[in-house]
């Protein structure tokens, strides 16, 4: 388990192998906002945070299935 408190701005956001995902723009109530600079869109991506697995060296893991098709 991990505390919300511990994710970051600018944090990394990976999947569960390590591959990028996007960087942290913010935490919305139970919601990570990713910043648009990391999109193809050129929109604010978000991933819910139950799909957060761990935080480990600045970096926040995703749950084992959860890539960049579940942000929204």
């Amino acid at each position: 388990m991990f505390e919300k408190w511990r994710i970051k701005e600018h944090m990394e956001v990976s999947n569960s192998m390590g591959q990028h995902i996007g960087t942290v723009d913010k935490i919305e109530d139970e919601t990570i906002i990713l910043t648009r600079s990391d999109s193809a869109d050129g929109r604010h991506h978000t991933v819910p945070l139950d799909a957060v697995d761990r935080i480990d060296d600045n970096r926040v893991y995703l749950k084992e299935g959860m890539n960049a098709s579940m942000a929204r």
